[in-house]
């Protein structure tokens, strides 16, 4: 069975990533993928870019080089109460949000306070995904957010690039297997998302899809193999 999409995916324009969207979109056509989010960082995170270049989204085609394109966003959560650094106008043009903490735009608390702010986020209702639930850095109780995310019918990312042996996330491997183990029994949907900061990590899944497949995670609850499951993270 083979990814048949990747939402998590960044450019130059982010600050701290090195492609450009054309350079991405053909590496998501080079790997077969059927479609292929763009998904900047929002204003907070040092170094990228304001609500100018979000609206201007519209320039973008539906389809290119054969791939379907969508336009989203991964925005900031900035305190334990899960409000996030863009507004909900602007949050509301998007077609998919990921939202997620971020080492610059967020202090880390106790785990009871890092959970409260991403449950808080996903109360917004444009956050259909809540991005690398992973990282020591932001230690969290794993029963309350997945029960949460069984309430409010969210996705949980289980992010490729927090897998990779070089990186900056803390045991990555440990937490998604207890998170994976709690969602397991709630049926909770997933997403396999590559986090790439650089064009050809583009629907790189593979670190994601190994620890899916080791834990023999539900199929039918991982979305990136059908391309209708879209429609469960799509506003």
């Amino acid at each position: 069975m083979k990814p048949l999409f990747d939402l998590h995916t960044h450019t130059a324009a982010s600050g701290h990533a090195f492609g450009t969207l054309k350079e991405n979109i053909e590496e998501a056509a080079k790997k077969g993928l059927l479609a292929m989010g763009t998904s900047d960082h929002s204003k907070n995170m040092p170094g990228t870019c304001g609500p100018l270049f979000f609206g201007n989204y519209k320039v973008i085609r539906d389809e290119i080089f054969g791939v379907r394109i969508y336009t989203g966003m991964e925005v900031n959560i900035i305190d334990y109460d899960g409000r996030l650094d863009m507004s909900s106008g602007m949050l509301g043009k998007m077609d998919y949000v990921i939202a997620s903490l971020h080492v610059p735009c967020i202090k880390s608390g106790t785990p009871r306070e890092n959970t409260d702010a991403l449950i808080g986020a996903m109360k917004n209702p444009y956050v259909k995904i809540i991005g690398h639930p992973d990282d020591d850095r932001y230690p969290l109780e794993y029963d309350r957010l997945t029960a949460a995310a069984r309430e409010m019918d969210i996705v949980l990312e289980i992010n490729n690039s927090s897998l990779r042996p070089n990186a900056s996330r803390q045991n990555a491997s440990r937490n998604l297997k207890i998170m994976l183990e709690y969602a397991r029994k709630l049926g909770i949907r997933v997403i396999m998302g590559s986090d790439a900061h650089i064009w050809y990590d583009v629907g790189c899944l593979d670190y994601s899809e190994k620890l899916l497949q080791e834990l023999d995670y539900p199929e039918e609850l991982i979305l990136n193999y059908n391309i209708d499951r879209l429609k469960y993270v799509l506003n």
